[in-house]
């Protein structure tokens, strides 16, 4: 992954497929390296009747929509067979190369087992998510491969068709045993924390040491992160930090005055700058402005007012 690209993010379903369509379509024309979407999820019961699409099938829709911008969305492990799932990603390869990439994770919403869907505990989805991390990595090898794993079990699986190059692999997380258990096959680390050094830095040691353990160099592996971004709009207003708490639930131990320096507001030039700090502070290969919330128009004048250059 290049370091100096921008991605943008549109998440908990808030947008229609056509407004969506039309906004990465925007993004690519005004530079944007990457849209994130939503991935895998079975129900969210507070959006009514509101579509809740599937991830997959709008990535692969969205990819099929525009010509250079990576689009993804996140797979989590209980919603897959670890041998479909590499499959799936190497058709994506296969079809729009070096635009998509598996981004993945363990997931945790109780309503998946309305679905008939295993949701154990925490512990074992990361066992999981190794197994499967381990699975995919073999089968884009080419390799005939046979496991009896926890989860993941294999007998001769292979897949085609062979792949010049792998997909990227991307994995979302904060805690120790799940970065240890992604740390021998991860390209990129999506930081699933507040844009705060003090913060990210506790996480991304323990993914150095848990490198360095696996005999990887923890350089090789790239960090992206969502920034909660709203340019133009004043960083004092309460309703901001409202409405990063809504649609950002896992941080309620954050205190408030550490959050609000987590949100990106203000005159656009002042985001941008703030924006090119964060990129150095943190060492992001990616920051994605996370645009969660805005209706499609205030969308698209966030996209363009922080437009990287062409």
């Amino acid at each position: 992954m290049k370091r100096g690209g921008l991605g943008v993010a549109f998440s908990w379903h808030q947008l229609g497929f056509e407004e969506l369509r039309e906004l990465v379509r925007h993004a690519e024309a005004r530079g944007y390296s990457a849209a994130y979407v939503d991935g895998d999820v079975s129900v969210i019961p507070s959006l009514g009747e509101r579509d809740v699409l599937d991830g997959f099938t709008v990535t692969t829709a969205l990819l099929a929509a525009t010509e250079r911008i990576t689009v993804t969305s996140i797979r989590l492990v209980h919603h897959w067979n670890a041998a479909r799932l590499a499959q799936a990603c190497a058709t994506l390869e296969r079809l729009f190369p070096g635009r998509t990439r598996l981004f993945i994770s363990i997931g945790g919403q109780k309503a998946d087992r309305r679905f008939g869907l295993p949701l154990p505990p925490t512990g074992e989805r990361i066992v999981w998510l190794g197994e499967t991390l381990d699975a995919a990595r073999r089968l884009w090898r080419g390799e005939d491969v046979s496991t009896a794993g926890r989860f993941v079990a294999l007998d001769r699986a292979r897949i085609r068709p062979a792949l010049a190059a792998p997909p990227l692999l991307e994995v979302g997380g904060r805690g120790p045993r799940l970065l240890a258990a992604a740390a021998p096959h991860l390209d990129a680390w999506n930081v699933n924390l507040p844009p705060l050094a003090a913060r990210i830095a506790p996480a991304a040691d323990a993914l150095a040491r848990a490198c360095r353990a696996a005999g990887r160099s923890p350089e090789a592996v790239a960090k992206t992160c969502q920034i909660f971004a709203r340019p133009g709009e004043d960083p004092a207003d309460p309703a901001l930090l409202a409405s990063y708490r809504r649609f950002n639930p896992w941080f309620a131990g954050v205190p408030d005055a550490e959050l609000a320096g987590a949100l990106l507001a203000g005159p656009p030039d002042a985001c941008r700058r703030r924006l090119d700090a964060l990129r150095d502070e943190l060492d992001l290969a990616l920051p994605i402005l996370d645009l969660t919330g805005l209706a499609r128009d205030a969308a698209r004048r966030a996209l363009d007012a922080l437009a990287p250059a062409l």
